[in-house]
């Protein structure tokens, strides 16, 4: 997460999940985007095999599905998200997006008090914000 902008870190999450951000900052500062969820648009039949039983909505819905789906593992940290055999697509326009609060994020400076949880409007494979029982009120 401390390398050039562009690049992927993958990391262990929980002992269990892949989990994939993008480096957003200059070298040798910490920053990075989650990829928290996506739908599938190429590939759909090799996405179901690699998540087999998950319906079509649910097979790349939250970070460590995405990282299955994609078939995007571990060693992967520090690969180029501008050259094969990725591919970074920009939409022609800005999309309507909303945020909220992070989960698994509280505290000072955390939670509510920045949203920063970004989603597509209408985007299916979205996880949705589940509040914590214990969060308080």
């Amino acid at each position: 997460m401390f390398g050039e902008a562009g690049h992927l870190y993958a990391y262990f999450s929980y002992g269990m999940h892949v989990c994939l951000n993008i480096v957003a900052g200059h070298p040798g500062a910490s920053a990075a985007v989650l990829l928290r969820g996506g739908t599938v648009v190429e590939g759909l039949e090799l996405a179901r095999l690699r998540r087999a039983g998950s319906s079509d909505r649910d097979l790349a819905r939250g970070p460590a599905r995405l990282s299955l789906t994609l078939g995007v593992p571990l060693s992967a940290t520090g690969a180029d998200l501008l050259s094969p055999p990725f591919s970074v697509r920009v939409p022609a326009a800005p999309l309507p997006f909303e945020s909220g609060p992070r989960t698994g994020v509280s505290g000072a400076g955390g939670g509510a008090a920045f949203p920063w949880r970004f989603w597509l409007v209408g985007e299916p494979g979205v996880s949705p914000y589940r509040r914590h029982r214990l969060a308080a009120e």
